[in-house]
């Protein structure tokens, strides 16, 4: 069984995992839940924007950019409360691209070691298919998961040819549900 390690150890640790490199992964959002998160807010990998931020990067709903504004707005409109929440990638560091199957899989590690950090965990919600499929892929190759209830919403990147109004409805109707839990 692993040990839960503090936040900032993880991202440490996750920075020189790469294979013969250091790999770009972006700080918590110190305005989010931390470690005493019940809600664990699953997107797919850093995006342009938080990139841009360099070394100073968190993974925040404050980051520049239309997905974290739609995420923001939907969050607000849930009542889900920010210090509830943990904002984290399925696949932690920058890969510039959707991930891959390949790529969930080298970050499902790092995912068993923030899910052991989060004890007070009760729902994930995972935005986008990316996200959804790591957190399946991890619970159903992990015989000794901690199975929390998964509730997954369209990605908010205006990318998404998902209608606009039903994306903004399903990411609120699931974060209200994951506080409620």
């Amino acid at each position: 069984m692993q040990q839960p390690r503090g936040l900032d150890q993880l991202v440490s640790e996750w920075r020189s995992s790469g294979p013969g490199r250091a790999r770009f992964v972006p700080g918590f959002d110190p305005s989010g839940g931390g470690a005493a998160a019940k809600v664990l807010v699953l997107m797919e990998s850093p995006g342009p924007a938080t990139i841009r931020q360099g070394e100073d990067a968190i993974s925040s709903e404050d980051n520049p950019g239309p997905t974290a504004s739609a995420f923001r707005r939907a969050r607000i409109e849930s009542g889900l409360g920010r210090h509830v929440y943990l904002r984290w990638n399925i696949v932690p560091w920058a890969l510039g691209r959707a991930p891959t199957v390949t790529d969930l899989d080298e970050a499902r590690p790092a995912l068993a070691q923030l899910l052991v950090s989060l004890p007070q965990l009760r729902a994930i919600v995972t935005f986008g298919t990316p996200a959804l499929t790591g957190v399946m892929r991890y619970f159903t190759l992990e015989p000794r998961a901690r199975v929390v209830p998964v509730l997954a919403a369209p990605h908010l990147s205006p990318a998404n040819a998902t209608r606009a109004g039903e994306k903004h409805l399903r990411a609120v109707t699931a974060l209200r549900h994951a506080s409620l839990l």
